[in-house]
């Protein structure tokens, strides 16, 4: 039977659906990305924000009129929304045959088999259940690079983020399976390695009593055929010295930090039930680039949080000002069920929200726009993501740049690449976030 499989969301569940889909295909099932030839529907949905939680709605109806006329023989909600709201779902979209929760991922053959066999039976178990792991993966990022999932869950409990409710506690994936998915992934073709988790700096401290981030990197970086391993989701009050001296020391270890900040005025941050303020942030960016001077930095941001001032604004595009971050994102607050913040009475206006996240976003326009211009005349190793169409010229990401999220850096060549190849580029000129620039030699491990 072939299943169509939509994946909704982060990355981290990406990596649930890339298991769910070894799983699928060791069942038995076959894997078709077209919904005319498809069976069956999985949708892993995401509900982290309103608009996430919008397109996971409008994904399961879509499928649930292929399920109405009969295309389909049966369609399962995975992921964050199913969990979530798994009642309403099933109230409001009768054709959704059966829930798959997060913690539940191992059940998705199950449930399929079990509605094509007349059972509409639902696959949950308790959202602090041990992390499914070590499972077979169909890696679906291209095969050049993955994302490998350390740790399941949040203990943060942020006056905005669901999470917690929908993910779980904090729980570590143990060290050695992850060597061993490491390694199979290696074996595949797979050459850059993204940690991810809720929270990644956290790693270990419920399995080892110690954060073992380090420890964990040290183990990664001995993987032959590995190049990169970027670090995604760092807690700013959870990184270490002996983090710092880790992404120092080990050159694979990408000189790239993704910090989500979410704000820098204190009075906001106490209320989204953040663990630093303003100063500890500064002195955290201020180490962090004194100890690695080209390190590259991501943060996200949230605008117009409840009770945020027009103040509280100024001094959050006056911090963005200051820390000149390399990468930045803006979401405008989404007030979610069952959090804190929902419940707060002092709401923003949604043009208000709008307002302030792109007065952020054109600041951080010059700044990144201003710091491609100073890449010129640098080399950068960069990994090769394809060919651009008709064209003598190559896409690339330097290790300043995170998959979907970051720039790019065009390769103008006459040159045969191929996707993954390593190369050294001296960047020529910048296009708004992308550099370009020509090759000068291989890049070897």
């Amino acid at each position: 039977m072939k299943i169509l499989f939509i994946s909704l969301g982060c990355d981290k569940n990406l990596v649930d659906t890339e298991m769910m889909l070894g799983m699928l295909v060791q069942r038995g099932f076959s894997i078709t990305d077209d919904e005319t030839q498809a069976e069956a529907v999985v949708v892993n949905t995401c509900c982290f924000i309103n608009d996430a939680k919008q397109e996971s709605i409008n994904a399961l109806l879509e499928m649930a009129e292929l399920r109405k006329n009969g295309s389909i023989k049966a369609l399962i909600a995975a992921g964050c929304l199913a969990q979530r709201y798994q009642d309403e779902i099933q109230r409001e979209i009768p054709e959704v045959d059966a829930i798959v929760g997060t913690t539940a991922i191992d059940a998705v053959a199950d449930a399929l088999n079990g509605v094509l066999s007349g059972d509409r039976h639902n696959h949950l178990e308790d959202i602090n259940r041990e992390p499914v792991y070590g499972r077979k993966r169909i890696v679906t990022t291209g095969g050049h690079y993955a994302h490998l999932k350390i740790a399941e869950g949040c203990d943060k409990h942020c006056s905005y983020c669901i999470i917690p409710k929908v993910r779980g506690n904090y729980r570590s994936i143990p060290i050695d399976s992850l060597v061993q998915e490491a390694e199979h992934l290696a074996a595949s073709g797979v050459r850059e390695l993204i940690l991810v988790a809720q929270e990644t700096t956290l790693y270990g401290a419920d399995l080892y009593g110690k954060k073992c981030l380090p420890e964990l990197l040290h183990r990664l970086c001995a993987i032959q055929g590995i190049y990169w391993i970027r670090i995604l989701y760092c807690y700013p009050e959870e990184i270490t010295d002996e983090l710092i001296e880790t992404i120092q020391r080990e050159p694979k270890v990408c000189n790239y930090l993704d910090i989500p900040i979410q704000h820098a005025s204190d009075r906001i941050l106490k209320r989204m039930g953040r663990r630093t303020n303003r100063q500890e942030l500064a002195d955290m960016i201020a180490k962090l680039r004194e100890r690695i001077p080209d390190i590259c930095l991501r943060t996200t941001l949230i605008t117009g949080f409840p009770g945020e001032t027009q103040e509280d604004h100024e001094s959050l595009l006056a911090f963005v000002d200051e820390m000149e971050f390399d990468r930045l994102g803006v979401f405008t607050y989404s007030p979610e069920e069952d959090t804190s913040a929902a419940l707060f009475d002092d709401q923003i206006d949604e043009e208000v929200k709008l307002d302030r996240q792109a007065d952020i976003m054109e600041l951080q326009q010059e700044i990144a726009f201003e710091k491609a211009q100073e890449a010129v005349g640098n080399t950068l190793p960069v990994m090769v993501e394809g060919k651009v169409p008709d064209e003598h010229a190559y896409v690339a990401r330097s290790y300043r740049d995170a998959p979907d999220v970051d720039g790019f850096v065009f390769i103008q060549t006459g040159r045969e690449l191929m996707t993954g190849d390593f190369v050294r580029v001296r960047i020529t000129g910048s296009h708004e976030y992308d550099l370009i620039g020509e090759i000068e030699d291989e890049f070897t491990e």
